[in-house]
């Protein structure tokens, strides 16, 4: 029945796609015509060549640049001229080591909040004031403070990654069952021990759920962050791809930041599958 039910769900999604593949084909086909007695410029801005073409790439051209990308990811001729695969590693590794440090300071604190009444009612002001703020809100602060572009992307990731895991660790913690507690009390178990060996299995999953929706919103807020300070990234790229009229490159890095996205999403989905528990 799962087997059937999948083969289903990847027939439909193929048939999806080939409309979609299709439709951009008839756009595109659609937006050529004559550009008569138009100045080149402005046929480009306006979607058409003095020849007529369309400025839209249809879907063999993109698929030949995601193509020629894979084939050479890692190639380096100048500071704006990088293969696919440094900017995504310089993103990826930006992405990483703020969402790390942000784990490293969410989840304690999570679970002193979720264990202690008194801190959650301590920390809540704070939490509801700054979890509304944007991400990029923090970048001029922290170019200012930081004076490293670098640095500053990681902290604006740091500060992104920070609340979801946060509240859910919270949530978590102070949603286990009390008569696990009761046990761990009767049996005279230490509070680090109980933590341990109670509170962090019980809570796992919504932990897991925290950091899964702190990683989707990091991987946002790294294209962005990087389109304000330049250098390096899958952010400077698109920036790049835009301002030298490459449509097609701007086409393509959004499908290789899809990917990436897909790919964090789907480890940690697995990791919450593994530690999950049927009552």
């Amino acid at each position: 029945m799962k087997a059937t039910l999948r083969a289903r769900s990847i027939l439909l999604s193929v048939a999806l796609f080939a409309l979609f593949v299709l439709f951009w084909q008839f756009y595109v086909h659609s937006q050529t015509g004559p550009a008569v007695n138009m100045d080149p410029e402005y046929a480009k801005l306006m979607g058409a060549t003095a020849k007529g073409a369309s400025a839209m790439p249809g879907p063999l051209e993109v698929g030949k640049a995601i193509w020629k990308h894979f084939a050479n990811p890692f190639y380096d001729i100048g500071p704006n001229d990088k293969g696919i695969g440094i900017q995504l590693a310089y993103s990826l590794g930006r992405v990483m080591t703020g969402f790390l440090l942000a784990a490293l300071v969410a989840i304690p604190l999570g679970f002193l909040i979720g264990m202690s009444p008194v801190f959650q009612g301590a920390f809540d002001p704070f939490v509801q004031i700054l979890k509304p703020v944007s991400p990029l809100a923090w970048m001029p602060l922290a170019l200012y403070t930081i004076k490293d572009s670098g640095l500053s992307s990681i902290f604006v990731i740091f500060i992104c990654s920070v609340w979801p895991m946060l509240i859910n660790t919270a949530f978590g913690v102070a949603s286990v069952r009390r008569e696990w507690l009761n046990v761990a009390r009767t049996l005279e178990v230490g509070p680090l021990r109980t933590a341990w060996k109670v509170i962090l299995p019980a809570a796992a999953p919504t932990i897991l759920t925290g950091m899964r929706i702190s990683i989707g919103i990091a991987w946002l807020v790294i294209v962005a962050a990087e389109m304000l300070v330049g250098g390096t990234g899958i952010g400077y790229f698109v920036w790049n791809e835009w301002n030298n009229l490459s449509i097609t490159g701007v086409i393509s890095a959004i499908f290789f930041i899809g990917l990436i996205g897909m790919i964090l999403d789907q480890i940690l989905a697995r990791a919450s599958h593994l530690v999950a528990y049927a009552e």
